[in-house]
């Protein structure tokens, strides 16, 4: 197993402590950029502990002192102050999807018996069918909550800047689960996001120089942890995005270093790299450029950013590091962005790890891994078959402390010291983590065989006629086995571009037929594609742009059974 230099990082004991230390060390820095009036503004460290603590003060004068309190809303100043007013000595806080169905914030509501809601405009309709017993409190109202608490703290009025926190208690719920009745609260502490935070910054270097533009909902572990704690930590500035529609607009406002992804940004980034690069007619020359810049970077001369300007300024000029998570990038794709010189590393987590498990370091990484166990980790494999492949298991201390009111439920995947994850993979000779799949998808043949949807996606992904697809195992009762079935989403913008008016419903099947040929002479004979089936909606997602996979088979049955017995 390889060892590789970790950065240096300095210890808190709370995210009140990591709020306070951060503006002593970045006071006058800009810890926000958020638009307003058509223009990004700075907010300052400074600005954000004393609207932090204001707010704190007054929510503690209104007698919210140790409740749950609901966070909802898109990605902005008021819900970072919000969030960090809470956990920061008033209460437990509790992050939910903006997008969230109205029975599913009630649901959530009564399983964490939340006193309050803080909420943006967007969110109004859903609030207002929570019980009147929960106290509503709009973003919109946080300047005058921010003024009022001002008053109290200059009266003297200081039991919420003192309050003691007790790194142990739980301190964050988070949910997973998006199915009315059977919600999972995953509860945090303070312990389990600090480590992960110095865990992370251990691999990665993050700093004062760095701007991040945040693109993920913050509701989610993933986009909360790394991409706006990690940076108040850090004293980096995060930028919000307008939302992904505006995403190059907002990189060339804002010009960012970094930002964290999941694969689906990431890739579509690069696609569109190269789609405009093939639109001007220069595809020969960039690959040219690009073994030129590979062949002097092997020498100790970087020219990427002279070679590559362009696409340096469509990215906003700075962009050097994409962190993806959430799910596999292609690794073509990682080597592709990293020949233009911008680095792009993959890490893997849960929301019951908070949510880091392994990483890519930015000096050692490994482009077909989920990275590898952060320095104060362990990544193991349990019960692993003869090809190393196994369920995996994780242990640090940023592991949940377990599921809320569901003992049962912890106890499915907590045991002793161990987070049993769910996933399946296993770990090279180098400490690297390799994920196979999720053990509720897998598709095991008659023959004992287990057939991973995500590695077939993966190489479908790599046919720039393919936009997106998913692999279902359809049970074939005469062969007594499942058939493997692509349900493919065609990237008619691809189509146009080389074809034009020429598109017809013959050429997409060809071509997608060619792409499922591709993939079936790579792989070994038990995983081929037996046949696919053309979509032409893209498919549904969750906020954190993963692929909703439920109910998708029960979907495409009669489409696969009329192609069956034609």
């Amino acid at each position: 197993m390889s060892s590789y230099v970790t950065y240096e990082v300095r210890h808190i004991r709370d995210l009140r402590d990591m709020l306070r230390s951060s503006t002593e060390m970045y006071a006058e820095k800009n810890a926000f950029l958020q638009k307003t009036d058509g223009e990004y503004r700075g907010i300052t460290y400074a600005t954000l502990r004393h609207d932090v603590e204001a707010l704190g003060a007054e929510l503690w004068g209104r007698g919210l002192a140790g409740k749950r309190i609901i966070v909802t809303g898109e990605n902005c100043y008021a819900w970072a102050v919000s969030y960090l007013a809470v956990i920061c000595g008033l209460g437990v806080v509790v992050p939910v999807d903006r997008e969230i169905p109205a029975e599913e914030l009630a649901n959530i509501a009564a399983i964490s018996e939340a006193a309050a809601v803080i909420y943006a405009v967007s969110s109004e309709k859903r609030v207002a069918e929570l019980p009147e017993s929960i106290m509503r409190i709009p973003f919109t109202s946080l300047p005058e909550l921010v003024s009022a608490g001002d008053a109290r703290i200059a009266a003297g009025e200081r039991a919420y800047l003192k309050a003691p926190i007790d790194p142990d208690a739980m301190s964050a719920l988070l949910f997973t689960s998006g199915t009315t009745g059977v919600s999972k609260g995953v509860m945090l502490s303070h312990r389990n996001i600090c480590f992960n935070l110095e865990e992370m910054c251990r691999m990665l270097y993050i700093g004062p120089e760095d701007t991040f533009l945040s693109v993920l909902p913050m509701h989610h572990a993933y986009e909360c942890t790394c991409g706006f704690l990690c940076q108040i930590y850090r004293g980096t500035t995060v930028a919000f995005c307008e939302g992904l529609r505006y995403i190059t607009r907002n990189m060339k406002e804002v010009h960012p270093t970094k930002i964290c992804c999941v694969p689906m940004l990431v890739e579509s980034m690069y696609h569109k790299i190269w789609a405009n690069i093939r639109k001007k007619g220069l595809e020969k020359k960039v690959k040219s450029a690009v073994k030129l810049s590979n062949a002097l970077r092997r020498v100790g001369i970087n020219l990427t950013r002279k070679l590559f300007a362009e696409i340096y300024a469509s990215l906003g000029g700075e962009l050097n590091t994409l962190i993806a998570g959430g799910a596999a990038v292609d690794p073509e794709v990682l080597r592709g962005l990293r020949d233009f010189g911008i680095l792009a590393v993959q890490g893997y987590g849960l929301t019951e790890c908070a949510p880091l498990a392994a990483l890519n370091s930015d000096q050692f990484y490994r482009d077909e891994s989920a990275g590898l166990a952060t320095p104060n980790t362990t990544l193991d494999i349990y019960n692993p078959q003869e090809d190393g492949t196994g369920e995996i298991r994780f242990k640090g201390e940023n592991i949940m402390l377990g599921y809320y009111n569901a003992p049962e439920l912890t106890a499915e995947v907590k045991r002793g010291e161990w987070l049993y994850t769910g996933d399946l993979g296993y770990i090279d000779a180098d400490g690297f983590l390799h994920i196979t799949g999720r053990k509720k998808n897998v598709i095991v043949t008659s023959g004992g065989k287990n057939i991973f949807p995500e590695e077939l996606e993966t190489y479908l992904s790599r046919s720039s006629y393919v936009r997106e697809s998913v692999i279902v195992g359809m049970p074939n009762e005469q062969k007594k086995d499942y058939d493997i079935v692509a349900v493919i989403v065609p990237n008619l913008d691809r189509f146009a571009e080389e074809f034009g008016d020429s598109v017809t419903d013959e050429l997409v099947h060809d071509k997608l037929a060619a792409a499922v040929a591709e993939v079936n002479a790579t792989v070994q004979t038990y995983k081929r594609i037996d046949l696919f089936l053309r979509r032409d909606e893209e498919f549904e997602k969750n906020t954190s742009r993963k692929i909703k996979r439920a109910g998708i088979a029960d979907a495409i049955l009669p489409a696969y059974r009329a192609k069956v017995q034609g």
